[in-house]
Formats: structure tokens, C-alpha cells, sequence
């Protein structure tokens, strides 16, 4: 496996374009991830070498999906292999189907439509047309989102600052989401119909080629063996 060591942007997206996947921070043993490919020191410096900064960017441009689609941690999914995951980790049957059948939470399914009907909406914004602002319901809406992002029904499609009345930058920017269906329209990605055994495979075949047998034993695992 090669050992990447980058400190650009552009560097970033040729790892990702030719790995495929890419954790922000360790998931697989033996497996790039963006944390231990860059500089420690580079991360939070707010300047263009800051990889906290370029996660966002790459949903932005679509250079990758971004979400938390595997156990619960924040990766980076390029272009080519995004639908292969999409069949692996989703369903062909609707957020609405699923919930009729007792597999989707009410409160996944109430975000899940807010954001199909807003498009893109940032995190503040959707907590409030929820119901869920207050501190009680922070950990059911922190569920319901990462329950959606775990079959990719949605993704981060970037942030939004939060901005006082004079429109000057005030705190804490905020995550927009919008659905994994919208964000890959928008930007020219296909929906392909394959099985999921046979979308496997195919992921399993690729990462052969660019990582160690032990990494790919643990994506096996992390893709339904």
C-alpha cells in the first residue's frame, strides 16, 4: 500500500480519486485516512492548507460525498464509488416505505422530509422546523441524522456561517445537509442498478488493488461480509 503525505487541496483529491474512500480520521487499520495524510499542526489553522476546511470543499465541488455513512464516523466517498456504496449501505425502497414497515424512525422521516422540501438546509434551521431546538431533544436529533446518513439518505453538502444583522460573520458556521438523491443530481452523478452483493464485489475488487489484504479483510466486515 502506498504511504500518502500531502499538504494541498489538489493533493487531497487525487488520494481520494485514487483510493475511493477516505475517513477523516482512522476506521480501518492499515487505511489512509485524512488526519494521518496531513500535518497535525495544519488542522484548525485557518489557512488553505487547513484540512478541516477542505472537507466541506470537496462535497461543494463534488469531488467526494461526504456524511457519516460508516459506523457512525465522518467519510469521504469520490464520484466513481459513490453509487456502488449507495447500493451497499441504502435501500431500494423509500424512506417513506421503510418507516411504514418499522425501519426508519418517526424522527429520521421528519428530517428526512424537511430536507427533501427545503433542498439544502443547514443544521440550525432543521433542528427548529423539527421541533427539536431544545437541549433535550439534541441527542434524538443527532440519532435521526446520523440514522439517514448511515443508509446515505442524505449528505453534507457543505456549511453556512452564521451571519449577525449587519450580514458580517458571527460564530460558529453550521452544516447543511440535503438528500444523497438531490446532491447527485446536482451534480451529474447516476444512480446505477446493481445488487448489493454484486456492488460489493466491486468495491471489494478495487480496494485490492490499493490497499493491504488485512485493510481489505476489515472493509469486508464494514460492508456486510
Amino acid at each position: 500500500m502506498k504511504n500518502y503525505s500531502i499538504k494541498t487541496y489538489e493533493e487531497a483529491v487525487q488520494v481520494i480519486e485514487q483510493v475511493g474512500f477516505l475517513p477523516l480520521a482512522p476506521l480501518v487499520k492499515e487505511f489512509p485516512a485524512l488526519n494521518t495524510i496531513t500535518a497535525p499542526e495544519t488542522w484548525h489553522s485557518d489557512t488553505e492548507y487547513d484540512p478541516w476546511i477542505w472537507r466541506t470543499r470537496f462535497a461543494v465541488e463534488c469531488v467526494a460525498g461526504y456524511g457519516k455513512f460508516i459506523k457512525k464516523k465522518s467519510v469521504l466517498i469520490s464520484r466513481d464509488l459513490l453509487p456502488y456504496f449507495k447500493a451497499v449501505l441504502g435501500s431500494y425502497e423509500t424512506v417513506e416505505e421503510r418507516y411504514q414497515k418499522g425501519n426508519v424512525s418517526r424522527e429520521a422521516l421528519t428530517l428526512y422530509r424537511i430536507i427533501s422540501e427545503e433542498g439544502v438546509i443547514d443544521t440550525r434551521e432543521l433542528r427548529t422546523l423539527a421541533g427539536l431546538r431544545d437541549k433535550e431533544h439534541k441527542k434524538i436529533f443527532d440519532n435521526a441524522l446520523l440514522e439517514l446518513q448511515g443508509t446515505m439518505d442524505i449528505v453534507i453538502s457543505g456549511i453556512k456561517e452564521k451571519m449577525n444583522a449587519e450580514g458580517a460573520k458571527n460564530g460558529w458556521s453550521s452544516t447543511a445537509f440535503e438528500t444523497f438523491d438531490s446532491w447527485a443530481s446536482r451534480n451529474k452523478i447516476e444512480a446505477i442498478a446493481v445488487e448489493k452483493d454484486k456492488a460489493r464485489e466491486y468495491l471489494l475488487n478495487h480496494f485490492q488493488g490499493v490497499v493491504s489484504e488485512n485493510a481489505v479483510k476489515k472493509l469486508k466486515k464494514i460492508l456486510g461480509e
